[in-house]
């Protein structure tokens, strides 16, 4: 299961962050998650409260946002919405499509509670 290494890499994004504005404690870790990133979101959410145990986000809130995944298919040359890799352009049915965007998993922001709110750029 990768997302647990995913998670792993995420609590040091922030405990890192977290100890950069001198916060002990963290209440929400938001995530941007690609329809084509192959993640699953509810493997995430269990790996989030087991490698989060012991670290400044124990007990903080996991809010995921699904970002949908778009390309350009050259068969009909348009701008597209993909659901998921593999398919067919839904304009034309072509084959041909450049994925331009919903790979990507990033950390969107860290709420470290009511006095202040860390955007990252990840």
């Amino acid at each position: 299961m990768h997302e647990m290494s995913l998670m792993e890499s995420v609590r040091e994004i922030v405990e890192q962050t977290a100890r950069g504005q001198g916060a002990r404690h963290v209440v929400t870790v938001r995530l941007e998650i690609g329809a084509l990133a192959t993640v699953d979101p509810d493997a995430l959410r269990f790996c989030f409260d087991v490698v989060m145990h012991e670290s400044v986000a124990a007990g903080a809130r996991l809010e995921i946002e699904s970002i949908p995944g778009s390309g350009w298919c050259w068969d009909c040359s348009k701008p597209v919405t993909i659901a998921e890799g593999g398919m067919p352009c839904p304009r034309c049915g072509g084959f041909r499509l450049e994925v331009t965007a919903g790979t990507q998993m990033r950390v969107k922001d860290i709420d470290l509670g009511p006095e202040e709110e860390i955007s990252t750029c990840a």
